[in-house]
């Protein structure tokens, strides 16, 4: 039982020792499979190929895209091309003192100047002093008018006037009637009147007068008067007055008043391109224009006054001012922006016909301006936009130097890169630092 066990062990064995592996060889060498990694190396391969196609691809299509952009850019700075020109004006500054003359509505080669004249009234109350027993004749004025004749009427001073009411008023001032003019229409002067007597009944509403002297001849019908505005002051009994030093202090102080409100007046009323210096003005308001009034121990002034003054056509002016300062001016266009701060002072020598207070007949006069003067040349800012159209940007300067009345300029051109001026008007811009 032993010996067919170990029989067997041996058997087994020696059939494992003889048993040798067995290989099979191909007879078809190309039909051999390749081993899978060699087909992995393959794919590899071809995938590298792949990925560095796109990426040639894709950097052309970037330098595609990125020329396009900048042709569209270059294109498009045709369309939006800008140029904008800040130019600095030629100033000169100047000392002036110069004496001129003027006529008025001068002819061209003359400095024309217009009388301007506005009217009003203004008020103050005081303090009265004691009451005492006053008789106080009416005063008012009137126009006398001439429809008899050619021939101008003197008029003797106190001439009397018989009003509609039956009064009789006298006249202020000696006077002399125009006559009629060769149009027809009736010759006139103005004049203060005051009742023939004191007392209230002589104050009234604007009354129409005869000259009482005239009457029975054929001047009396020809010959008449009407008031401007009441008569009014007329006064017998007590009255509360102020002082003389007093009342000289408030005419004073409403002289002031009245013509600082008649300037603001007339100031608001001139036309644009005129000149109306404060020293240019004279305001007229004589004693007659002074209403003195009392009520419960106070005293109310009014004050009625005719402002006067002379008026300058500013491009005018400043032309003859030009010409005296700057005598080889080469007939630039120029402005002087300052020209309202200059003095104006009325030379003694000039006439005033009607008196200190009035300017009313003065035909010629003679003034000083003096002051610090700034003169600016004025820029022809279409001519310079039409000589620069299609320029080139290196012949910028060049082309300024052309221009006396520039006294320098900055230049920015849109886009930056550009060599060349736009060539419609349109596309450049202008700026002048005119001062003000």
């Amino acid at each position: 039982m032993s010996k067919n066990l170990l029989q067997d062990m041996v058997k087994r064995k020696n059939t494992e020792v003889v048993k040798k592996p067995v290989i099979s060889i191909p007879d078809e060498p190309e039909k051999v499979q390749y081993p899978k990694v060699e087909t992995k190396f393959a794919s590899v391969y071809e995938v590298s190929n792949k990925s560095s196609s796109d990426k040639k691809s894709r950097h052309t299509l970037w330098f595609v895209a990125v020329a396009s952009i900048a042709f569209f850019l270059f294109a498009l700075s045709f369309l939006f091309s800008q140029a904008k020109i800040t130019i600095n004006p030629k100033i000169q500054n100047l000392i002036l003192n110069e004496n001129l003359f003027a006529t008025k509505d001068g002819k061209q080669e003359d400095l024309p100047f217009k009388l301007v004249v506005v009217s009003g009234e203004e008020n103050k109350t005081a303090q009265a002093g004691v009451e005492k027993d006053v008789a106080l004749k009416a005063k008012g004025r009137v126009v006398i008018f001439n429809t008899f004749s050619s021939s101008s009427q003197v008029l003797a001073i106190d001439t009397r006037l018989e009003g509609s009411n039956g009064k009789i008023y006298k006249t202020e001032k000696k006077l002399t009637v125009p006559g009629v003019s060769t149009n027809g229409t009736p010759g006139s002067v103005e004049v203060g009147i005051y009742g023939s007597e004191a007392g209230e009944e002589y104050n009234s509403p604007p009354l129409d007068f005869k000259i009482f002297g005239f009457k029975g001849t054929p001047k009396y019908a020809k010959f008449y008067a009407r008031s401007k505005g009441e008569i009014t002051g007329g006064l017998v009994g007590k009255s509360s007055n102020i002082t003389e030093v007093e009342k000289e202090k408030t005419v004073n102080e409403l002289k002031v008043l009245l013509k600082d409100k008649l300037f603001k007046k007339v100031a608001d009323q001139i036309p644009a391109g005129f000149i109306l210096w404060e020293n240019a003005v004279v305001l007229n308001s004589d004693d007659e224009n002074i209403k003195f009034t009392s009520k419960d121990n106070m005293v109310s002034v009014n004050m009625k006054g005719t402002l006067s003054g002379f008026l300058f056509e500013e491009k005018k002016l400043t032309e003859k001012i030009v010409a005296k300062t700057l005598p080889d001016q080469d007939g630039s266009l120029v402005y002087i922006p300052n020209i309202k701060n200059l003095t104006f002072s009325l030379a003694p020598s000039t006439s005033l016909p009607n008196g200190e207070n009035s300017l009313t007949d003065v035909n010629n006069i003679s003034f000083n301006l003096s002051g610090n003067l700034k003169i600016v040349w004025i820029v022809d800012e279409d001519k310079v936009i039409t000589d620069m159209l299609g320029k080139r940007k290196n012949n910028f300067n060049q082309i300024l130097a052309e221009y006396p009345n520039i006294d320098s300029a900055q230049l920015v051109l849109r886009p930056f890169w550009k060599r060349f001026f736009p060539k419609k008007a349109k596309d450049i811009q202008t700026i002048v630092n005119y001062p003000e």
